[in-house]
């Protein structure tokens, strides 16, 4: 964007800076101040925080003749699993779906090494504990 000189008896030949995004010096907010006066009032939450804990807080279910306190989340998922067994396709294939995508997220299990990789790790690591230790001495 270009910035233009501003022409007519206003201007006396003076370069000025107005324009979109850009107001006059007497309209900028000033140092310390903000234009959202009120603001977010501190303590309120979003959408994530509020569904976080609706889903976390404690409910009471009744299940083999005995109550038990479970989390919201854990009793949502229970109904889909007692539907999927009841036969709904609909339960079973979310039920399915869900349990992919949490296995798949979850970090891969690091590799097992065979005896001879863990002799040459084991090896290169004394010489580099040998190598910073000659740096030691020597500073």
């Amino acid at each position: 964007m270009s910035r233009r000189k501003q022409t007519g008896p206003a201007s006396h030949g003076k370069r000025t800076d107005v324009g979109y995004g850009r107001p006059p010096r007497e309209h900028q907010f000033k140092p310390g101040q903000s234009g959202n006066k009120g603001g977010r009032p501190k303590g309120s939450k979003n959408e994530a925080t509020i569904i976080n804990e609706l889903l976390n807080r404690k409910i009471s279910i009744r299940y083999n003749g005995r109550v038990r306190r479970i989390s919201a989340l854990e009793g949502i998922l229970t109904r889909f699993v007692d539907d999927a067994l009841k036969g709904k396709d609909k339960s079973a294939a979310f039920l399915l779906n869900r349990k992919q995508q949490a296995e798949s997220s979850e970090p891969p299990a690091a590799p097992q090494l065979d005896i001879d990789d863990r002799k040459v790790l084991d090896a290169y690591a004394q010489q580099l504990r040998e190598q910073f230790k000659k740096q030691g001495d020597s500073e």
